[in-house]
């Protein structure tokens, strides 16, 4: 048996799959002094051997984290090994639950990997609890090479979540996006799912897929935009629509609600101004609101967003060029 584990200084962080560029972007604007040299770029994984982010704890995605890293390995180490049994014996004895990502070397990642516990990286059935235990992340940068930490920023596989689809009744794809909003707010709110009977206003809800999945957990919802929904949640009893501007609605004409969402198509500032109207009202108990980013992002906004008591801005694995804010009471 041979192996030796190097300790190494900074953090290393895995962008969202096409999300490297935003999160060197976002470094550069927000994390100044992080440059990523080449040789310290690994496929989508990104090594900053002078970074110290003030990452708090490691218990889920945290405020500092950068919102286009999908994990963070904190405590990073180079594994030097001279067979596959060496890496596998030498992850093990550091703790139970390892994760890859690879980006070349596939075939010997996979021969480490079956030597490790079982990982279920199978898609899960929504609603989902999250296990609350840590998971270690590694790659392989050569042959005899990985960089890996026990301690990460996500307790998901590579900080991943893919959700079982259905392909024959979702209007669109968009209940993916409001399902992992729902996942990461229990994760990081502790808000828990809503509940059948729960009130819900849905803004720009066409063509309906947040409404569907609402209705799926047996909750009441108010949809409104300015294009009806699908035929089949026009007519569901549990389904109140209004084809109007959802921004322009007052809260008090909605009243008390388990859940406000938006995924409205909008500036941010308008976003930002809506939700504190809703705030201020006291009629929302929990939101979920999609940040659309348009062309050269405003950090300075996304923080106001983010020291919003009670929330959380996080990029989903199921966003595209957006951000999600969630929000608890």
């Amino acid at each position: 048996m041979s192996f030796c584990i190097e300790p190494v200084p900074g953090i290393a962080l895995l962008a969202f799959p096409r999300g490297e560029a935003p999160l060197d972007e976002e470094l550069a604007a927000r994390f100044s002094g992080f440059p990523c040299a080449a040789e310290h770029r690994y496929g989508l994984l990104r090594y900053l051997p002078d970074a110290v982010l003030p990452l708090a704890d490691n218990t889920a995605q945290h405020r500092s984290l950068p919102y286009w890293c999908q994990t963070a390995l904190t405590t990073p180490f180079l594994l030097h090994f001279d067979s596959i049994t060496d890496a596998a014996t030498a992850l093990k004895s550091m703790q139970r639950n390892w994760a890859p990502y690879q980006y070349q070397l596939f075939r010997r990642a996979a021969l480490i990997q079956e030597k490790l516990p079982f990982i279920n990286g199978k898609p899960r059935r929504f609603p989902t609890t999250v296990p609350r235990t840590p998971m270690g992340l590694y790659t392989l940068i050569d042959e005899h090479t990985i960089v890996a930490s026990a301690e990460t920023t996500s307790f998901l596989p590579a900080g991943a979540i893919a959700f079982a689809e259905n392909h024959d009744n979702p209007p669109s794809r968009a209940y993916l996006k409001l399902w992992e909003a729902l996942t990461m707010a229990e994760v990081l709110l502790d808000a828990a799912v809503p509940a059948a009977g729960a009130h819900c206003f849905d803004g720009g809800a066409a063509p309906g897929g947040w409404t569907w999945a609402l209705i799926q957990l047996g909750c009441t919802v108010y949809a409104v935009d300015r294009t009806e929904l699908t035929p089949a949640l026009m007519r569901h009893p549990r389904v109140t629509f209004q084809a109007h501007d959802a921004f322009t609605i007052p809260p008090e004409a909605v009243g008390s609600c388990d859940w406000v969402c938006s995924d409205v198509i909008c500036y941010p500032e308008r976003l930002y101004r809506w939700i504190q109207r809703w705030l201020q009202s006291g009629l929302a108990k929990n939101m979920i609101c999609t940040i659309k980013l348009h062309g050269k992002t405003d950090w300075a906004l996304i923080a106001a967003f983010a020291a919003i008591p009670g929330s959380r801005v996080v990029h989903l694995n199921y966003n595209k060029h957006e951000l999600t804010w969630l929000y608890a009471a």
